[in-house]
C-alpha cells in the first residue's frame, strides 16, 4: 500500500508558514518523501500499518487548509504515468521489504 498526503495550506501570515512548515516536516519525519510540491507518499506493507498512520496523521493536521489521504495498492502505484517534460519515467520503486524466518 502506498499512503499520499496532499495538502493545499494557507501561508498568508507568519504563522500559517510556520504551520506548513511544521506539517510538512513532520510527514518527512514519519518517512514520507515528497513527490511534487505538497504531494508527499510512503509504502506500508500493510493496509493495516497504513491504517495507523492516517490516525497519526489526523492528529497533527493543522486546523486551517485542506488535506486529503488516499491508500493505493503497488499495482495502482506501477500504473501511474510520471513525466519530466515530455519525458516519460518509470514511478518509484517501493522499498525492499525485510523477510522473517
Amino acid at each position: 500500500m502506498w499512503l499520499f498526503v496532499m495538502f493545499d495550506l494557507p501561508t498568508d501570515t507568519k504563522a500559517d508558514r510556520k504551520r506548513y512548515s511544521n506539517f510538512r516536516k513532520a510527514l518527512v519525519s514519519h518517512g514520507f518523501s515528497m513527490l511534487q510540491f505538497s504531494i508527499y507518499a510512503r509504502y506500508y506493507g500493510s493496509e493495516e500499518s497504513s491504517d495507523a498512520q492516517r490516525n497519526k496523521i489526523r492528529a497533527i493536521m493543522p486546523s486551517k487548509g485542506q488535506v486529503r489521504l488516499i491508500s493505493i495498492t503497488d499495482r495502482q502505484f506501477g500504473k501511474m504515468e510520471v513525466f519530466q517534460g515530455k519525458t516519460r519515467s518509470k514511478p518509484e520503486n517501493p522499498p525492499q521489504q525485510m523477510t522473517f524466518f
